[in-house]
């Protein structure tokens, strides 16, 4: 392989010929070898977002000469353009401040203008009004906070629609509801839909409650809060550049010192994203029991085929969906693990575990948003539901005569209930024979219609 010297502060390195980074990264990539996962392309992208802010920002001040910032601006646009992630090869396990990521987008930009005849200091000039102490963590902020207003948010309202949609479309299903996985009584399809929905509208609540605080941003702070090094309107400028460049209002943190030491509104975050894994776990373990079967599970709806399920059984088709989004959801809850304890990895006046937090909260917003597209368009919109399969356990449910409890008490109604149950009767049959009551107002007193709408009255008229 051809290569090039380059030189740092610590003296001259050899350089892959075609890269366009410097000493700071090869540096790093030597270092750095306990895993090549590299950052993900959306914390990189933000950093590029901070770095052409920063150029505008500084040229504007007359800090920066004009020229050198719209050189800077250029190859920001075209690295976002062209995504050439082979150029920031390095480890997300790297020194905690992320300042070899920050070096190695410093120095990428230096080397596509340099390409253009113009020489320019990854440090003095990229980097200028900045550390990467206050860089990583408001890039840490911003792609997170892009991910999940341009991502997240859209896909679960998309899921809350779609399953709002399925409810709509059987709104006259009753079924058998189920308590300890065990038959309990009458509700409709709708009113179980509508447990999902609510459970993936307060999720889009939680998150969006932390987004307040994920749009302030500790720009500015540069080494340990105190702004050292930063021209006293250059945080608020930049900051407004990146608001205006991405549409969100974003405002500087309230406490530099906070911003840079502390990961607590990513953890907060986190225990949000945590707590919407859960509530998909619960859609998709539903699914696959009400999917289970055909002929020997609850058969209740029918999830899209979408491909064969078994390399040995041919007729086999499973909800592959619901297992792909449990696995999905499995390791935003292990990430959350993961960031809890980044979280605690804060010192002083730095935290020191930021790029794994960073990579494993855009994880966690993309695996959510994608589960969440998958559930919706790929089962749930196609789910079809198998009425007679509802009506039929209806009829014979025992659980029918707890309309009874108020008119001939608990005792006598689970006597009627057992001899049902027994004889595999319909509880209407063996209450006429054991009740005095008349069978219209059994009738009324058994409806499902009547339990699954709450029992009105009718159990305390008599």
């Amino acid at each position: 392989m051809e290569t090039r010297i380059e030189k740092d502060s610590m003296g001259e390195v050899s350089v892959p010929a075609h890269a366009l980074y410097g000493a700071q990264t090869q540096r790093a990539v030597q270092n750095f070898t306990i895993a090549s996962q590299s950052m993900p392309w959306s914390f990189l992208e933000a950093v590029l977002l901070i770095k052409s802010a920063a150029a505008r920002t500084n040229g504007e001040l007359g800090l920066l000469p004009e020229n050198y910032a719209q050189l800077i601006v250029a190859a920001v646009a075209a690295l976002l353009t062209t995504r050439p992630t082979e150029q920031f090869p390095v480890s997300i396990y790297q020194t905690g401040s992320g300042t070899s990521t920050n070096m190695n987008v410093n120095e990428v930009i230096v080397g596509i203008v340099r390409a253009q005849g113009t020489e320019l200091s990854p440090n003095d000039h990229v980097n200028l009004g900045q550390s990467s102490n206050d860089v990583i963590p408001t890039a840490l902020h911003l792609a997170a906070a892009l991910a999940i207003s341009h991502s997240l948010l859209p896909a679960l309202a998309e899921l809350s629609g779609t399953i709002r949609a399925c409810g709509a479309a059987h709104h006259d299903v009753i079924k058998t509801a189920r308590t300890h996985l065990m038959d309990a009584l009458p509700i409709y399809l709708q009113s179980e839909l509508a447990g999902w929905t609510s459970q993936i509208d307060e999720c889009i609540e939680r998150i969006e409650s932390s987004l307040t605080r994920l749009q302030r941003l500790p720009l500015g702070g540069t080494a340990v809060g105190s702004g050292v090094n930063c021209h006293p309107e250059f945080a608020s400028r930049a900051i407004a550049l990146l608001s205006q460049e991405t549409s969100l209002s974003f405002t500087q943190a309230p406490s530099l010192y906070k911003g840079l030491s502390s990961l607590d509104t990513v953890v907060e975050l986190s225990g949000h994203l945590k707590a919407c894994a859960v509530a998909l776990t619960k859609i998709a373990g539903d699914l696959r029991l009400m999917n289970s079967g055909p002929l020997t599970g609850f058969g209740e709806i029918t999830l899209p085929a979408l491909q064969p399920g078994s390399s040995i059984m041919p007729a086999k088709v499973n909800p592959v969906i619901a297992e792909a989004v449990l696995m999905a959801a499995a390791q935003v809850i292990g990430n959350d693990t993961t960031i809890t304890l980044a979280g605690m990895g804060g010192n002083f006046q730095l935290n020191t575990m930021l790029p794994i937090a960073a990579a494993r909260i855009l994880e966690s917003i993309d695996l959510l948003a994608g589960s969440a597209r998958s559930l919706g368009e790929k089962a749930i919109g196609g789910m079809k539901v198998n009425r007679e399969v509802y009506s039929r356990a209806l009829a014979l449910n025992p659980i029918l005569v707890t309309a009874l409890n108020p008119v001939i008490g608990y005792l006598k109604a689970a006597e009627i209930a057992k001899i049902a149950q027994k004889e595999n009767r319909p509880v209407l049959d063996v209450a006429l024979e054991h009740t005095d009551i008349p069978e219209e107002e059994l009738r009324n007193l058994l409806d499902p219609k009547n339990l699954a709408e709450g029992g009105g009255k009718k159990g305390f008229s008599v």
